[in-house]
């Protein structure tokens, strides 16, 4: 069986949908779309 710390290391990146950019993840953060993709939207 793999270990907690095993399975949040093999994890894909976080990717924004909207430009392809790897996103920073944040442990509170529950957006999909980079902090660029969201400005542009406001």
């Amino acid at each position: 069986m793999m270990s907690p710390v095993e399975f949040f290391q093999t994890l894909p990146k976080k990717v924004c949908p909207e430009c392809g950019q790897i996103m920073e993840e944040q442990a509170e953060s529950y957006l999909m779309e980079c902090d660029r993709c969201l400005s542009k939207k406001r």
